[in-house]
């Protein structure tokens, strides 16, 4: 026996025990699939910037939507593929998820705002500036005839009605509401989704790796996430708008690269807790790689923390660039919820609706990421439960 030479993870034959060291087909799967996405987009954004993507149908993917589709992906192989993959657990999670009522009403609103976004502006055209059309009522409603240029509904008692063909109505340059509602759900579910990929993962590495070794890599990173909290990231934002002009894409990369700091925090504080745990004691002991038991044992442990919480950072980037484009700081290519708010504040007394209806499709979509972060912070923490 003491001759014999001592066995570590590294060097043990884990395939002739039945664990296997392969890389997961599920992993294959993902690097072909984002390694395709990723070449398109060099393809269209670097070699052929002037030629429509999808040239058969006229498609033109801009930077926002590449990050938009990778966004997609990460999310079906590393949320949904694992939700189906362990039923037992997504039933269990789904039980406690469904206690809260408002959270599954907010999940449907979200599911149809998420399906809205993509298909319909493969089918619906951009909104373009109609002068005939202009201050068009909603449904349901009528305005006075000295307001609109052309009253495409009927006139009744010197009122001119709305009508399905334009059914939110439209704005004072006569571009039809809905339309610019539906483009508005596309651009709210990338800002929001995109930003909050890149936070998440950046937040993971650096909070897991903090927590991990501790020591000097704890107290650097740590002492970085503490400076880059109080660094005004805004008016980077305004530095960038003005010299390369405001965009989605500038805008998703400088909150999404600057606002990780409040979730790094939160996965070292839990990974800390997790690090004295017995299976990574033991994983240490048995010769486990770092980086080994980091994506194996430490972020499958913290991912609950993670998901709650960027459930809940989400509607903040929505708010945030529905604020920046209020203000104009925003894409002006881009027809943003905001965007339409802003057009119809000066016209609020004879046009309510310009105004009103896109601001009500954004409350209800900020409340609804909320009643959804609540109640999942109820079925993946348990212990946030209260009171026995």
């Amino acid at each position: 026996m003491d001759g014999q030479r001592k066995e570590t993870f590294e060097t043990v034959d884990w395939e002739s025990v039945g664990g296997g060291r392969r890389i997961p087909r599920r992993t294959v799967a993902f690097v072909a699939v984002f390694a395709a996405v990723l070449a398109g987009a060099v393809y269209d954004l670097v070699l052929t910037p002037e030629e429509p993507t999808v040239a058969a149908f006229g498609i033109d993917f801009s930077a926002i939507d590449w990050m938009y589709i990778g966004t997609l992906v990460v999310i079906f192989f590393y949320v949904v593929l694992p939700l189906y993959d362990d039923r037992r657990m997504t039933a269990y999670y789904w039980r406690e998820f469904k206690k809260n009522r408002a959270a599954v009403a907010g999940m449907v609103y979200l599911v149809l705002v998420f399906v809205a976004g993509i298909v319909g502006p493969a089918f619906i055209e951009p909104p373009t500036v109609e002068t005939s059309l202009q201050y068009q009522p909603p449904v349901f409603s009528s305005v006075d005839t000295a307001v609109p240029i052309d009253c495409v509904g009927d006139v009744v008692n010197g009122g001119c009605q709305g009508t399905w063909q334009y059914p939110l109505g439209t704005t004072g340059e006569g571009k039809d509401i809905l339309t610019m509602v539906v483009y508005g759900m596309l651009v709210s579910m990338q800002i929001g989704l995109a930003s909050t990929l890149i936070v998440v993962t950046v937040a993971s590495v650096v909070g897991i790796a903090a927590a991990y070794f501790g020591g000097m890599v704890d107290e650097v990173l740590m002492r970085y996430v503490d400076i880059q909290i109080t660094f005004p990231s805004f008016f980077l934002y305004l530095l960038a708008t003005y010299l390369f002009g405001g965009s989605l894409f500038l805008m998703v990369l400088i909150f999404g690269l600057l606002g990780w700091g409040g979730i790094a925090r939160i996965v070292r504080s839990e990974a800390l807790q997790r690090r004295e745990e017995e299976f990574v004691l033991a994983a240490k002991a048995a010769g486990a790689s770092g980086t080994w038991t980091m994506r194996r044992h430490l972020l499958p442990n913290v991912s609950n923390s993670v998901i709650t919480a960027a459930s809940l950072l989400i509607p903040g980037f929505i708010l945030f660039e529905a604020a920046l484009a209020f203000l104009g700081l925003g894409d002006p290519t881009v027809p943003s919820w905001g965007q339409v708010i802003a057009d119809g504040r000066d016209d609020l007394s004879r046009a309510w609706w310009i105004s009103t209806l896109p601001g009500f499709f954004l409350f209800f979509t900020i409340l609804a990421f909320n009643f959804v972060g609540d109640a999942l912070r109820d079925a993946l923490d348990p212990r946030q439960e209260v009171g026995e």
